[in-house]
């Protein structure tokens, strides 16, 4: 049976995943990529490059964002955060990769040659939520 998930189960699930998907929607085409992203249970924060997606974002600010876990035992989580997507400058800037990097530890090899997105413009932003719900089956052992 699927079953609604409460307030305090979405925020422990989102705090637990590092990575979601973002959903964006313009002209007639839907984009949906994963990103990293941070949490603060009114905003999700993201630091990425420019691209399709903020191009997407910035002419239509609605967006979707879906977090998933599906374990082998068939249980699954899934939390859908409906809201609109924000251009962060300055401090905001800050804020945002403090409470990414609070999550998110770096597995890069201080050696490697390549940073992913280089050469590309860096964004921060974050989704300011107007709607979350959160879907789950448990199976019982």
């Amino acid at each position: 049976m699927i079953l609604e998930m409460s307030t305090s189960e979405i925020d422990e699930f989102v705090h637990s995943k590092k990575v979601g998907r973002v959903g964006c929607h313009l002209g007639g085409e839907t984009y949906v990529v994963p990103v990293i992203y941070g949490w603060d249970a009114e905003c999700i924060y993201v630091y990425t490059t420019e691209g399709k997606k903020i191009d997407m974002m910035r002419e239509n600010p609605r967006v979707c964002f879906e977090i998933d876990e599906y374990r082998s035992d068939g249980g699954w989580r899934s939390v859908i955060a409906q809201g609109v997507f924000e251009e962060l400058r300055d401090d905001d800037v800050a804020h945002a990769l403090r409470i990414i990097s609070e999550r998110v530890t770096s597995n890069r090899d201080a050696g490697s040659s390549r940073e992913r997105g280089e050469g590309r413009v860096p964004v921060a932003f974050r989704i300011r939520t107007t709607e979350v719900s959160g879907r789950k089956v448990e199976i019982a052992p």
